[in-house]
């Protein structure tokens, strides 16, 4: 896993708050040492971002000002670019059969590909993310299974080594994994590591990985680096793609598929 050390201080302040957006607090001791500066830097970058009322200091860390409103409300914290997500659950859902077994990750655009579920028969979902438990979990014929672990606020879902070890245990046909941002060079980046053996857990469990990615996260990577583009089978996203990275992610043997 890679990280983008150095950063300015405007840049890095821009991946603290994706961090905490994606994680719901942090230390400043592990903000420090991931962005490789000094804690008293990170303080100063705390600071700002408490001044633009982004954020609530702490003693030693920070915490995200919108996590108790928007777990109160069993919302996610990313709510952008909600057509295509939309549009791209669609897709996605229409690649299951009845009876089969899959894996959700968390996040909003698999959120859309569980609304969408919900009208096949007999499936059995594993998931992290809570909010797709409870949405698929009212299904008359569903099996929904969740791993143990950690719950982490923003995502409503669940992390950790229980739930790492949970996935090691199962199998799967189709795995739909979520990410922050994907590239021919990049591969798939994260906000944070909380996840990364996570998702690595998960596509290690299932025979088929589908990528979900709205256009905008293509070429536009994030602070940490699951890893190369390897273990994608399939890219599920809108027409916001060009034709140029469509068929450069085809070269590398992933099917692109495009949302109407």
């Amino acid at each position: 896993m890679d990280v983008q050390p150095g950063l300015l201080s405007e840049p890095r302040r821009r991946r603290i708050l994706e961090w905490l957006q994606e994680e719901g607090s942090a230390r400043v001791r592990d903000l420090a040492a991931a962005f490789q500066v000094s804690e008293a830097t990170i303080r100063q970058d705390l600071e700002r971002l408490e001044a633009e009322g982004q954020v609530t200091r702490e003693h030693g860390g920070a915490y995200l000002n919108t996590v108790p409103q928007q777990v109160g409300a069993l919302a996610l914290q990313h709510s952008e670019n909600m057509e295509q997500k939309r549009r791209i659950g669609a897709l996605a859902a229409s690649l299951v059969a009845d009876g089969e077994t899959l894996i959700l990750d968390a996040g909003s655009t698999t959120t859309e590909v569980a609304l969408r579920l919900r009208e096949r028969r007999e499936l059995t979902v594993i998931t992290p993310a809570l909010n797709i438990a409870l949405i698929l979990g009212a299904v008359p014929g569903f099996a929904v299974h969740m791993p143990g672990g950690q719950f982490k606020a923003p995502t409503l879902s669940l992390s950790g080594d229980a739930s790492v070890e949970y996935f090691g245990r199962i199998f799967a046909g189709k795995l739909f994994l979520a990410t922050a941002g994907v590239g021919l060079d990049s591969g798939l980046t994260y906000p944070s590591f909380a996840d990364l053996q996570l998702k690595q857990a998960m596509i290690r469990a299932a025979a088929r990985v589908y990528l979900v990615a709205d256009s905008t996260k293509i070429d536009k990577p994030a602070f940490t680096r699951l890893g190369s583009l390897e273990v994608v089978h399939a890219l599920l996203t809108d027409s916001g793609i060009s034709d140029r990275d469509a068929q450069a992610f085809e070269r590398r043997g992933i099917d692109v598929l495009v949302a109407a």
